[in-house]
């Protein structure tokens, strides 16, 4: 039997497609890199500074204001150079890849040494090792470069290309500095991953948006009507109960970057960005929001299926909002 004209039969409003909804593992994700054609790194880490909007030329191919002047909200996202301290290298079996060692510097300043241990043996060279199908980076990040903080964050990167062009740009670029210019271009489509704002434990009414009951209600009235029929005893994942809410591992698709640039002087806003302050190096800027708070490192990677409706040259800027945040909700 079908409900009544007009009633709308939505349990919650929360997506299932997010399960589960437990809490990341730390601040900052780990990734799945594709399997690319093109030769080099596949991502690069960038730091959340705010957001502001932009007025730029409308280049879409199949929008109604094509040529003309549209607004739109962007983001700010600080990307220091990074430094590449180690290679690991992976072997191919049924199961799938299994590590067989790894490459690391000995070269380590006193702000990589909070997170990792200097080897106290002599590490193998780069000919020592054989017999591998794939080879990924180990990069740390400087936050220390932007006055954020001094402990960094390391993490895996994975490169493009066959074999014979991962080993050589590995060889080419251990132990040196990377930064986001050799990565990302302007106009290019990325993937971001990061981890969301926390918000601790919920319960049912803010965590998947169940409706509140009425006061005659005989249980709970910001609850589930009900857990589970009597038989078989057993709950459904499906059934929207309190836990865990935000700080979750998330991936968004097919953002636009807009501007890479080294001049901060061209996006400061007055006072500085709000709980962060100025930019002080390299920048880019990302159409739309990016997930987590402020200062909180997030992971660009290369679109694994980009857009075709959307160019690959980034719109003309025109003007970029440079107003305080200070005392407003932005």
């Amino acid at each position: 039997m079908g409900h009544k004209v007009g009633y709308k039969h939505r349990p919650h409003r929360s997506s299932l497609g997010f399960w589960p909804r437990v809490r990341a593992k730390r601040s900052y994700p780990s990734v799945h890199w594709k399997e690319d054609s093109e030769n080099g790194c596949q991502g690069f880490p960038a730091y959340k500074a705010g957001m502001t909007h932009v007025i730029a030329i409308d280049n879409l191919k199949n929008s109604i204001n094509k040529g003309k002047k549209v607004m739109m909200p962007v983001t700010i996202l600080e990307v220091p150079p990074v430094k590449v301290i180690g290679i690991r290298f992976y072997k191919e079996e049924v199961k799938g890849k299994k590590t067989i060692g790894e490459l690391m510097t000995r070269k380590l300043d006193k702000n990589s040494k909070r997170k990792l241990f200097t080897p106290k043996k002599e590490s193998k060279k780069f000919d020592d090792f054989s017999n591998y199908d794939d080879i990924k980076l180990i990069v740390q990040t400087q936050p220390s470069l932007i006055k954020l903080k001094k402990t960094p964050e390391v993490f895996e990167m994975g490169l493009g290309g066959k074999l014979e062009a991962k080993k050589e740009f590995a060889k080419n670029i251990f132990e040196k500095e990377l930064k986001i210019n050799d990565v990302l271009k302007e106009g290019m489509q990325i993937d971001l991953n990061g981890v969301t704002k926390g918000k601790g434990k919920q319960g049912s009414v803010k965590r998947h948006g169940v409706a509140v009951r009425s006061h005659k209600a005989e249980k709970v009235k910001r609850g589930a009507g009900t857990l589970a029929p009597e038989r078989p005893r057993k709950t459904s994942w499906t059934v929207p109960q309190y836990g865990q809410m935000g700080y979750h591992n998330r991936v968004e698709f097919n953002k636009w970057v807009l501007k890479i640039s080294d001049k901060p002087e061209e996006i400061n806003v007055k006072g500085g960005f709000k709980n962060y302050g100025a930019v002080s190096k390299d920048y880019m800027i990302i159409k739309g929001s990016v997930m987590g708070p402020r200062k909180r490192m997030v992971i660009l990677r290369k679109a694994v299926r980009p857009d075709d409706t959307v160019p690959k040259v980034a719109p003309q800027i025109k003007y970029i909002n440079l107003e305080s945040g200070q005392g407003s909700r932005r």
